[in-house]
């Protein structure tokens, strides 16, 4: 009997809110190399910058709403009889805008900010900058909460133990590229879980998929949520 049911999502999801993707080529990523923005050694060289290009997305992110694949998953979170948990990629809160619940948010939060000195963690205000005081310790220490590369994902445990305990794991709109999630299928499939893809395009992985369903995220996901739970009624 199908009881768990782990989601991880990526860019892909909120692409159709309005948020790029590291690979769109007219996208606020296309402005900026990543060695410079998302890295720690490039908030080193340059935190100015590094906070500019966060205090765009943040900007973007508080202008996006969900779309419906995300409130297909709110939907299926309410309504499947046992636990789905849903891991995202993403740094935007378009999930729990949706009405999801318990969102682990391996790679941070662009809603969030986090001391460099003393890892205390706060809600960011909607524009940050290199000296902006830890309100814990004072140091000028402020950035991002959001797990750059090079950088551990967050509630790493946890995720590989949902996914050890899962009967069915789910990727929607993730690449395959970016390591660790992206071998989180294999974890799921040596625990013996159905795996499925729901992507535009084929990932990096897909051929570790036991099912595969392509097209726009508001389209395919709505579709698959629709399925299981009609399944689950009869």
């Amino acid at each position: 009997m199908v009881r768990n049911i782990v989601i991880l999502t990526g860019a892909g999801i909120s692409a159709e809110s309005g948020l790029g993707t590291f690979r769109d080529a007219d996208g606020l990523w296309s402005r900026y190399p990543l060695e410079d923005v998302a890295t720690p050694e490039g908030f080193a060289r340059d935190p100015v910058l590094v906070h500019e290009f966060y205090n765009a997305r943040r900007e973007n992110a508080a202008q996006a709403v969900p779309n419906d694949a995300h409130k297909a998953l709110a939907r299926l979170q309410a309504d499947w009889p046992g636990r789905v948990s849903i891991v995202t990629q993403n740094v935007d809160g378009l999930h729990e805008a949706a009405g999801a619940r318990d969102l682990i948010h391996m790679h941070g939060e662009l809603a969030r900010a986090l001391c460099a000195r003393c890892g205390h963690r706060w809600d960011a205000p909607e524009r940050m900058a290199k000296d902006d005081p830890c309100p814990a310790c004072g140091a000028a220490a402020t950035r991002p909460d959001v797990v750059w590369f090079g950088e551990m994902p967050y509630r790493m445990e946890t995720i590989l133990s949902l996914i050890d305990d899962a009967d069915i794991f789910a990727a929607i709109g993730t690449s395959g590229n970016v390591y660790p999630a992206a071998g989180f299928v294999q974890e799921a499939l040596g625990a013996g879980a159905h795996t499925v893809e729901l992507n535009l395009e084929p990932s990096a992985v897909v051929s570790a998929f036991d099912e595969t369903r392509f097209g726009p995220a508001t389209q395919i996901v709505p579709d698959w949520v629709a399925e299981l739970l009609q399944r689950r009624a009869e």
